[in-house]
Order: structure tokens, then C-alpha cells, then sequence
């Protein structure tokens, strides 16, 4: 009869023993938290809490002397309302359409680059990548000379094939295109730099079994880079239109603020600027900063949703 209140009591021992000691890995789990403690921490302040007052500061009206006052929802009233948000809105998606055209262009030329015994790769890479680490100030600077109508390097060129001069960048029908170039052109090379990487991360042996059984450079292109390619250009889509959708320096550079054709330019971020710091209506500008959040998150979503039917994980 006495055994039993002993079991009893030595299991319960062994309980408070366990229970005392140590989980196995819990010492790991603090150190990977103290690890990403200073990421987080930055995250909520930087990014987290500036939404949250973006989010506040829309639902409120400043004063010409500062304060704000709380207005509910007018600020997004005037947003949907407003006619310039909405040609701001599609010319910031003609943006994006423009800028996904890098991509294509970027794996061209990466599959041109990595080819064997091709010499000079390190070079043709860094003169692609120079436009983008090129001040936008600068780009736009330059562009603006080239595109000039009256002696801009480009009207003098297509002048020797008989095409008379235009104003490229003042003119409402080619402007928004003539942005649009520049952004492809100067975003190209940090697409091609990840490209190549995602090329190099192909097994060979693939390319030598096809072209074994006879595959052209073309077959192998379509058959076996673009489907092992698609993680890395579902990641560069995403990074593409994520910044097409936020681009507002290279256009305030080449438009200014005395062009005709700024209205038929004017991006959302550049709206958002002109309502913030020119006519001091903070709390629409933030209204239409959030709604472009909710924009940008909203494709996102859908692009997340899409990749299941054309990306391929090995």
C-alpha cells in the first residue's frame, strides 16, 4: 500500500525537476530576439508609428499657424472627388506599366552576359549599373538636354533622317513617355545585376542535356532560363512596381513647375507633395499618401495571388 504515495511523489519530483530546468533551445530563442530586436525596433519607429500618424493626420484639417482640427472623412471625400487625383492615378500606372518593361530588357541582356567565354562582363555590368546609382538630379539634368527642343541631341539625330523638332517633355502626348524611357533606362541595370545572379544559380547541366538533345540557344532561353528565372522575377516585379508606383524625383527634376505638361505628368507622390507643402493641406495629403498604400498593397496582394499559375520553384 505504501508504494503508491511514493510513485506518486517521485513523479511529482520530476515534474518541478523539468519544470525548473532549462527548455532545450530557450536560451537560443532570447539571443535570436535580441538579434532582431534593433530591426524591430527601428520598424516601429520609422515605419510602424509614421503610419499610424499618417492614418490620424488624414481624418484631421491643419491650420495656416499649425494645430489641426478633426473633420472625419472629408479628406477622402475631396480625394475621390478630386479629378487631378485620378489623372494623377493613371499616369502613376502608365509609370508602372513603363517601368515593368526594364525587366524583359534586363533578362535579355543578362542571358547576353552570361555566356560562355564571353570577355568584359565585369565591365558591361558596371556600365549598366551606373544609371542607377546616378543621382536622379543628374539623370534628369541630362535628359532634359538630350530631349531639348530647340538643340537637344536627340531632335539633332533623328533631324539627319528628315523628322522635324519636338518638345519632347513639354509636349502632353509624349511626355509622360519620354519620362517613362528615362525611369527604364536608368533602372535597368540593378534588375540586370539580379538577373545575372538568378542565371548563375541554374545548374549547367541542364544547358549541356539541352543542347545535347539538339535545343537552340532560343529553346533553351524560353525552356529552361525564363521557367528557373520566375522566383527572381516575381521578386524584381514586385521591387519594380513598387518603386514605379512611388516615383516623384525624376519627374519633378525633368517636368518643373512652370511646364505645360505637368498635369498630364504629375504622379501621385508628386501630388501628394504639392498638397503638402505648397497649399498646406497636410491632412488630404495624407489621405492620398494612405490610398496609396492601400493601392500599392492591394496589386501586391494580387501579384502574391497570380505568381501560383507562372512561378516555378525548382
Amino acid at each position: 500500500m505504501s508504494v503508491f504515495p511514493a510513485t506518486a511523489a517521485a513523479k511529482a519530483k520530476e515534474r518541478r525537476a523539468s519544470a525548473a530546468a532549462p527548455r532545450p533551445g530557450s536560451r537560443n530563442q532570447r539571443a535570436a530576439y535580441w538579434f532582431i530586436a534593433p530591426l524591430g525596433i527601428g520598424f516601429a519607429l520609422f515605419y510602424f508609428w509614421p503610419l499610424l500618424q499618417t492614418f490620424y493626420f488624414s481624418f484631421t484639417e491643419f491650420g495656416a499657424f499649425g494645430g489641426h482640427t478633426f473633420i472625419g472623412t472629408d479628406n477622402y471625400a475631396r480625394v475621390i472627388q478630386d479629378v487631378t487625383v485620378w489623372q494623377a492615378l493613371v499616369n502613376t500606372l502608365i509609370y508602372s506599366v513603363i517601368g515593368l518593361t526594364a525587366l524583359p530588357i534586363a533578362i535579355v541582356v543578362a542571358s547576353l552576359l552570361n555566356r560562355r567565354g564571353l570577355r568584359g562582363v565585369s565591365v558591361y555590368r558596371a556600365l549598366y549599373f551606373v544609371p542607377f546609382v546616378t543621382l536622379p538630379v543628374a539623370v534628369g539634368l541630362v535628359w532634359n538636354w538630350l530631349y531639348n527642343g530647340d538643340f537637344g541631341l536627340l531632335n539633332e539625330i533623328l533631324g539627319w533622317f528628315g523628322v522635324d523638332r519636338h518638345y519632347w517633355v513639354s509636349d502632353p502626348s509624349t511626355a509622360v513617355y519620354a519620362i517613362g524611357t528615362v525611369m527604364v533606362w536608368s533602372t535597368t541595370g540593378y534588375y540586370l545585376i539580379i538577373f545575372m545572379a538568378g542565371i548563375k544559380g541554374i545548374p549547367q547541366d541542364y544547358y549541356e542535356a539541352a543542347e545535347l538533345d539538339g535545343a537552340g540557344a532560343l529553346r533553351r532561353f524560353f525552356t529552361i532560363t525564363l521557367p528557373l528565372l520566375s522566383p527572381t522575377l516575381f521578386f524584381a516585379s514586385i521591387i519594380c512596381m513598387i518603386n514605379s508606383l512611388q516615383t516623384f524625383d525624376l519627374i519633378y527634376i525633368m517636368m518643373g513647375e512652370k511646364n505645360p505638361a505637368i498635369g498630364d505628368t504629375q504622379s501621385v507622390v508628386g501630388l501628394f507633395y504639392k498638397w503638402a507643402f505648397i497649399e498646406n493641406a497636410q491632412g488630404a495629403a495624407a489621405a492620398l499618401a494612405f490610398l496609396l498604400m492601400v493601392v500599392i498593397a492591394a496589386l501586391t496582394y494580387l501579384q502574391f495571388r497570380l505568381q501560383k499559375r507562372w512561378v516555378h520553384y525548382a
